[in-house]
């Protein structure tokens, strides 16, 4: 027997225009489908809270549009997470910070806007001119897929080197694809190592931070005038979640 299950179309920050021609988000959009006990049930799933999977599996669970999760570049991710809480649970999110409780409006938080004018349609592809050392590096934004490479990577290091947590420099190696027109792989993670400027480093995390796809989950604390990201963890989905 089936069921009918009320479901959503959520409009993406990237607007599709990283995703080739026929992909299913290119669009823009994205269909899920409201939570079930189903999901309550990852939610609560140890193993997966435990290794740090919990989010992804419940968000994998919720998308009803036929798509390769690990395509999804993660400013759209984050936009999914946003709508999946709204609809499993609603807008309002309550959360301790600083020992302060704070409530935040979740259907208030917007996509950020993009300049389309930098985009061509189907290309996850940027150029960008270091100022201090004039390299030219093209780029790309990072997608599940690349993320769970680089959470992988960095486990491995951590065991080889314990006292070092090269995250900065490991993702910048995952978003450049190339330097000064060169694509090899050895010769971009070198310029990471020996030759990326921390002012050009500085000057290209803040040009990422402009144009990056994403929503807006600038927060300003009750006990604080300066903004934070949102804190998102277990309990964003189900403050009643029982951790231990």
């Amino acid at each position: 027997m089936s069921f009918n299950l009320p479901t959503e179309t959520i409009e993406l920050p990237s607007k599709g225009l990283l995703y080739p021609e026929g992909h299913p988000l290119s669009e823009g959009t994205i269909e899920i489908k409201y939570m079930t006990a189903k999901e309550e049930d990852i939610l609560t799933n140890q193993n997966y809270i435990q290794n740090g999977t919990v989010l992804d599996k419940l968000l994998k669970s919720l998308i009803i549009t036929k798509v390769n999760y690990d395509d999804i570049v993660i400013g759209d991710k984050n936009a999914i997470m946003i709508a999946a809480r709204i609809l499993g649970y609603g807008a309002e999110y309550k959360f301790n910070y600083n020992g302060v409780e704070e409530v935040v409006d979740l259907s208030k938080i917007e996509n950020k806007k993009l300049d389309e004018s930098l985009y061509t349609k189907g290309n996850n592809e940027f150029s960008f001119n270091l100022p201090s050392s004039d390299n030219e590096i093209t780029f790309k934004f990072l997608t599940h897929g690349d993320e769970s490479k680089i959470n992988q990577e960095l486990e491995g290091l951590k065991k080889l080197k314990k006292n070092e947590s090269p995250e900065l420099t490991t993702r910048l190696k995952y978003m450049i694809t190339s330097i000064n027109g060169n694509r090899d792989t050895k010769t971009i993670r070198e310029f990471v190592d020996q030759a990326f400027l921390a002012r050009d480093a500085r000057a290209f995390r803040e040009f990422i931070n402009k144009i990056q796809p994403d929503v807006d989950l600038t927060f300003f604390p009750s006990s604080s005038n300066k903004s934070i990201s949102l804190p998102i963890g277990i309990n964003f989905f189900w403050p009643d979640v029982n951790l231990s």
